[in-house]
């Protein structure tokens, strides 16, 4: 096989395994009230499905960054990927719903070393012989491809895992992993490029560099704060969130004194445009986030939809959001990065404003409507933010940017699901669904103002 063709079937290869986390972060959406019921749980119980997926996810992306810049980014893609095909094959099985969440964990940690390995995998196939365009300009198409296919993958997520759950159950959220993960593996091992000779340590050096502590402390602040605003343990709520705080600054003191750390704050210190991308995008997703899992389960508890027609009603965001990325490309390149990503965040508080109406009605025109509107800001936003992490980076550092970049994705999605249990404890009817919009739009005002100060570096 030439060189060309090789390079499309080994991007094809990576887009399809970097577009399983996002397309698992979405799918499950659909799902929530059915596992309430199969389960017997309530909403703030049934969001752990969805939080221990993005914990996973948020700790593992940067971590995945690190072993794929050590050990060789094919041989990481590829150990991920037969760690989401092992375990979606075994979690339809799951007795109770703790095993399920700690299933959804161990794929997000495989699905976790997709996007690192393939951005750092980009690099390596641009550089091979018989490349037709230098290699920072032919890294754009590549990378677009692979963002294209995340972007589908998050959309189309709820129009696919309605189809499951209304047709054959939420255990099929899982077995549809196992041939699309197996794919990806196949087909990057035989289209992508050997690793290069890297460094080669023992496992004690491994587990020391990998920074165990500091995962382990970024995941207990996250999990002490969710819980304390869960109130999961009633009484002890305030005793939670200080532990988390104190944790919180025990791991922001341990990573800025550890070499490597697995967060580079420093990276974050001295980086001021991209401080600013990545707190944009983890607002921006936190907003978008409550619509997305909101929505629905306002559909099936308030509207009594089927969850295959709640499907079907979302998939007017995935047609725009597909139809907006290209678009969003094509004005970068016109008006530049900023000028995008100011009118993505004032048309998501739009939408959000406009979400407002369904506390009204939840007549299916006016639904489709709205997720068609909201599919616009979600592609727009998210490949101008990823262009403007990209420009705000240096080469060297792309690999770890890449990662917390998706960390950043997480904890807004993270932050929607732990408010949406905060304010549908016993439900998402519609006058809880004004409370999240009221708070959608003052978040959408955050992401506005982040975005105004955000500056692209000079070249």
């Amino acid at each position: 096989m030439s060189n060309q063709p090789r390079m499309r079937l080994a991007v094809a290869g990576l887009s399809l395994g970097t577009a399983l986390n996002p397309l698992n972060s979405s799918m499950i959406a659909v799902a929530l009230v059915v596992l309430r019921a199969d389960f017997g749980l309530d909403v703030a119980t049934v969001t752990w499905v969805i939080t221990s997926f993005y914990l996973s996810s948020a700790a593992g992306q940067p971590l995945m960054g690190k072993l794929a810049d050590r050990f060789g980014p094919r041989r990481m893609f590829m150990l991920g990927m037969a760690l989401v095909a092992v375990t979606c094959a075994l979690a339809p099985f799951s007795p109770n719903f703790a095993l399920l969440c700690v299933a959804r964990a161990v794929m997000a940690l495989g699905t976790a070393a997709a996007y690192p390995s393939a951005v750092v995998m980009v690099g390596v196939l641009v550089h091979q012989p018989g490349n037709a365009q230098p290699a920072a300009l032919g890294s754009s198409r590549p990378l677009g491809h692979i963002q294209m296919a995340n972007t589908s993958a998050a959309a189309v997520g709820p129009v696919i895992g309605g189809l499951l759950v209304g047709f054959v159950g939420w255990q099929a959220l899982f077995l549809i992993n196992v041939p699309l993960a197996l794919a990806a593996l196949l087909i990057v091992q035989r289209a992508a490029p050997a690793d290069e000779a890297r460094e080669r340590g023992s496992f004690a050096a491994l587990v020391r560099d990998s920074d165990i502590p500091g995962i382990l402390g970024f995941v207990s602040c996250l999990l002490l704060v969710m819980m304390a605003l869960l109130d999961v343990a009633p009484g002890y709520r305030w005793l939670l969130l200080g532990a988390g705080t104190v944790t919180a600054a025990m791991f922001a003191w341990r990573e800025l004194h550890f070499s490597p750390p697995f967060l580079d704050l420093r990276l974050l210190g001295r980086n001021r445009p991209l401080m600013l991308v990545y707190v944009g995008f983890a607002v921006f997703n936190s907003v978008y986030y409550f619509a997305f899992f909101g929505l629905p389960q306002l559909l099936q508890e308030s509207g009594g939809y089927e969850p295959g027609l709640v499907g079907l009603l979302m998939l007017p965001l995935a047609a725009t959001s597909v139809l907006a990325t290209p678009g969003a490309v094509r004005a970068m390149g016109r008006f530049g990065v900023r000028r995008v990503l100011i009118a993505g965040v004032v048309l998501l508080a739009a939408v959000a404003a406009l979400m407002w109406l369904l506390t009204h009605s939840l007549a299916i025109p006016l639904v489709l409507v709205l997720t068609a509107l909201m599919g616009v800001p979600f592609g727009a936003v998210s490949i101008a933010s990823n262009q403007g992490m990209f420009v705000s980076t240096r080469p060297q550092e792309r690999g770890v940017a890449a990662g917390i970049f998706q960390t950043c994705r997480y904890l807004g999605a993270i932050t929607a699901t732990v408010l949406i249990g905060v304010f549908a404890a016993g439900g998402v009817d519609q006058a809880s669904w004004g409370l999240m919009t009221v708070t959608m739009l003052a978040l959408s005002a955050v992401a506005f103002a982040v975005t105004l100060l955000w500056r692209e570096q000079p070249r």
